[in-house]
């Protein structure tokens, strides 16, 4: 059984990571979402709970088709989590390399990257394993975790928190980590999808950071028109490197805004300092969502309707082959689908639920509706037909319920 987190229902897990597990979720109105539920060491203390609060406030406001836009949080309670949008795909790190859209993949990017920065979010994290490709267009995951963490406990040792090979010198160095850290991890990311190859080579992590400081990346194979764009994302001198805006200049790629409006937080409750759950909310949308079960209750009855069409279309058409030369036949199936809608009907009277009238209406017009078509199709169809017709839905319906 599917486990609950406050109004989400967990499906599956999806990973986990340094920060905590991903699961694939229902939120109340049915749609999927990705739920990244906290570790518990990576939110001990309130005041890493306020900073977080503030911090996620920052990363709502990020938007745009190029990144998993943060839909709610919830961090006072049990289990702190963060809900995102859902991105079905693999990571740039699971596809084949060197990528063939590399164009495509580079101006997705780079407007990730510009929304990101534009909000003020830096990554601080970006890899190709944080990076999902969804039908040949890149969708930028999981920023701002580390950058909204990176005081906590999780980093209260002095430890470095990302992916050598992608992480700035700077970093390395323990230097103060700002946008021109991603610049140099978008040039890293860009730099393994054009070539295939890790741009600072494999090893311990203390040779690969060794390398990223002292040493230049490995761009050999990069074509001619982002080569140079690279290097100048990975010099080792912050300075040097070009602003999000630039590198989408020099791809080409236009300057949308993505920054949504403000997220507006739930009022404290008495005795709390910080209000460490938020909403998404947008003007004029103020509506109560419906509870998760409600959400099922309607695919239910969804499903059971589109199961009583079905099989009075096939009942209906087989009456038909058989009426004339079995007569019997056909009306003993037209009896008995009219005997499952009837009791159908009877639960669905005794039965609590806002589909209860609908259901009764429903099965009674699926009776009356398959013993027209019986008479409608034997009158118009010869039966040689009408058995033909029934023998090719009875293998698709095989077919479909096998492939279901």
């Amino acid at each position: 059984m599917s486990e609950r987190l406050g109004p989400y229902q967990l499906l599956s897990r999806l990973g986990a990571g340094g920060f905590g597990e991903v699961h694939l979720a229902l939120d109340p109105e049915g749609r999927t979402v990705a739920v990244k539920v906290l570790h518990p060491h990576v939110t001990a203390g309130s005041g890493a709970l306020a900073r977080l609060a503030r911090e996620v406030e920052t990363m709502r406001l990020v938007g745009g088709p190029h990144v998993a836009e943060v839909l709610d949080a919830s961090l006072d309670v049990a289990k702190p989590y963060l809900v995102t949008r859902y991105v079905q795909g693999r990571p740039l790190s699971a596809v084949p390399t060197p990528v063939a859209e590399l164009g495509q993949l580079a101006s997705g990017l780079a407007d990730a990257l510009l929304a990101m920065h534009e909000a003020g979010v830096v990554h601080r994290d970006l890899k190709p394993a944080n990076v999902m490709m969804a039908e040949g267009e890149p969708v930028v995951i999981d920023f701002g975790i580390a950058s909204a963490l990176d005081s906590l406990s999780v980093t209260a040792s002095g430890a470095v928190v990302g992916t050598p090979g992608y992480l700035a010198p700077e970093v390395l160095e323990g230097k103060e980590s700002g946008m021109a850290a991603d610049v140099f991890s978008f040039g890293a990311t860009l730099a393994y999808a054009a070539t295939g190859r890790q741009p600072y080579g494999q090893g311990p992590a203390s040779a690969v950071a060794y390398r990223v400081v002292h040493h230049e990346a490995d761009l050999e194979g990069v074509p001619d028109w982002l080569g140079p764009l690279l290097r100048e994302c990975l010099a080792t001198d912050p300075a040097a490197r070009p602003t999000a805006a630039q590198i989408c200049a020099r791809l080409g790629v236009e300057a949308a805004h993505y920054v949504r409006p403000a997220a507006t937080a739930l009022r404290p409750r008495p005795g709390e300092a910080h209000d460490l759950e938020t909403r998404e909310w947008r003007p004029g949308q103020e509506r109560v969502r419906p509870s998760v079960e409600e959400s099922r209750a309607r695919h239910r009855e969804k499903v059971r309707r589109r199961w009583l069409i079905g099989s009075g279309l096939f009942v209906a058409l087989l009456a038909a082959a058989a009426r004339e030369p079995l007569p019997e036949v056909a009306l003993f199936l037209l009896a008995a689908y009219a005997l499952v809608a009837v009791a159908d009907a009877g639960v669905a009277l005794f039965a609590r639920g806002r589909f209860r009238t609908s259901r009764i209406i429903f099965d009674f017009a699926g009776m009356l509706g398959a013993a027209g078509l019986c008479l409608g199709l034997s009158a118009v169809f010869s039966t040689f037909t009408l058995a033909l017709f029934a023998g090719t839905a009875l293998v698709v319906g095989v077919v479909f319920l096998l492939s279901a």
